[in-house]
């Protein structure tokens, strides 16, 4: 596997607290011996909304009423969230509070159903792992030696909640927050259970954040397990952000009658609002590396906008994503760590090619309205 992560300290969206600058700033410890601060002062990178149920939370409250009650609760688990900061200290600790007892599945360990990742930005500017909080339960703590780095990364859990997250440092040691970016520096990626994580075995390994690391771009993740399936009203609320790029990877939750009724007019509520922003369709994964049936259906529908003269639409194919070894997943369906490497791999590279070919000026899209 060649995958290499050219890794960043990431960036992203935005944070619910009016309190957070936009400025580094040192927060002023509160207690003595370990010190403890709310985590969410620092800024949650990863969102696309301000105005949520709670700070950890991917979906804006007034999705609650409008999606249906699956997403909703999905929506709450925090996959593709994460934290920055800046400290000296040379040990940290996390206290972290998630919101469901559930805290590994099946086919899916605790450390990435419920667990945190640490990454700490090496002499290159790189992000490399640096360890992981294993939950017991709801109420978990971790320790870990810093050396070598002062910029770290803090990756939440894929397929659970938070109530709280803390971190704990030595007294008269200081933690600094780093500034969030835009949505319109990110891509907003929309689609299945394999989006939200489902089943690498810790946070870091999330597709998303490993595309995040290889193109040192901000990611929005919006992946719901068993609940990708182009519903209208998250077309409604996808198309409210303004990001660098949109990725729909669906095809797992869509039978071909579905491809058929829902991806054209999904895309073409996206370009209602965003005309020139490009979007990238995705096959989906397969050990076949074979064009699936729903994929042929999602190509026609993606060959038919482009004749019509949407330029900045793009189409990925299944080829290769998991490998020609069968090692690429958990259960013949969902990643594991190799597979997930493998597909975002791929992704990233043909990112890098519509970020190259994309500009504003040379889009031109047939605004229509959606059937």
């Amino acid at each position: 596997m060649n995958f290499k992560i050219i890794s960043f300290f990431l960036i992203n969206i935005a944070s619910l607290s009016p309190a957070i600058s936009y400025s580094q700033e040192v927060i002023s410890p509160r207690v003595e011996h370990t010190d403890w601060y709310d985590a969410a002062n620092l800024g949650i990178e990863g969102k696309g909304w301000v105005n949520t149920e709670t700070i950890y939370d991917r979906l804006p409250l007034k999705a609650k009423d409008v999606v249906r009650h699956p997403v909703w609760n999905l929506s709450h688990d925090t996959a593709g969230l994460h934290i920055r900061f800046k400290t000296e200290a040379k040990t940290l600790k996390v206290r972290w509070v998630v919101s469901k007892t559930e805290i590994a599945l099946m086919h899916m360990p605790a450390t990435s159903v419920s667990g945190i990742d640490i990454y700490a930005k090496d002499e290159k500017g790189k992000l490399r792992f640096l360890g992981n909080g294993r939950p017991s339960g709801m109420i978990n703590e971790a320790s870990f030696a810093l050396s070598g780095s002062t910029e770290y990364v803090m990756y939440l859990p894929l397929y659970n909640g938070l109530k709280q997250v803390e971190i704990g440092i030595p007294k008269r040691e200081s933690l600094s927050k780093f500034p969030l970016s835009s949505v319109s520096d990110s891509i907003v990626f929309y689609g299945t259970s394999i989006t939200q994580g489902g089943t690498v075995s810790r946070p870091g390994m999330l597709g998303t954040s490993l595309v995040s690391r290889e193109l040192k771009v901000p990611i929005i993740n919006l992946g719901f397990s068993g609940n990708g399936s182009m519903d209208m009203e998250l077309a409604d609320l996808i198309s409210e952000l303004d990001p660098a790029i949109f990725v729909l990877d669906n095809m797992w939750n869509l039978s071909p009658k579905m491809v058929s009724e829902r991806a054209e007019p999904f895309i073409i509520r996206l370009r209602e609002s965003r005309p020139n922003t490009p979007i990238l369709l995705i096959e989906g994964s397969s050990f076949e590396n074979l064009p699936s049936e729903k994929g042929a259906i999602l190509k026609s529908i993606f060959a038919k906008l482009k004749a019509e003269g949407d330029e900045n639409l793009y189409f990925l194919s299944n080829s290769g994503m998991l490998g020609d070894d069968f090692e690429g997943t958990v259960d013949g369906v969902h990643p594991n760590d190799l597979g997930m490497a493998r597909q975002a791999v791929i992704i990233a590279k043909k990112l890098k090619q519509i970020q190259r070919k994309s500009t504003p000026a040379n889009a031109s899209i047939i605004r229509r309205q959606t059937r």
